[in-house]
């Protein structure tokens, strides 16, 4: 697989995680939000660091 594939896959990966994120805050479901939020930002951190 090239790296290429791997970061927008994550990147798609943390735009599908912030898209729940948002409605579970919505929900009032704040705990998961933020577990949610936490794990897209690794999502767009792991991305970065592949690029390179």
């Amino acid at each position: 697989m090239s790296h290429t594939v791997i970061v927008v896959v994550l990147l798609a990966l943390a735009g599908f995680l912030i898209g729940g994120a948002f409605t579970t805050w919505k929900n009032d479901s704040r705990v998961l939000s933020v577990v949610l939020g936490v794990c897209a930002v690794l999502a767009v951190v792991g991305a970065a660091l592949w690029w390179k």
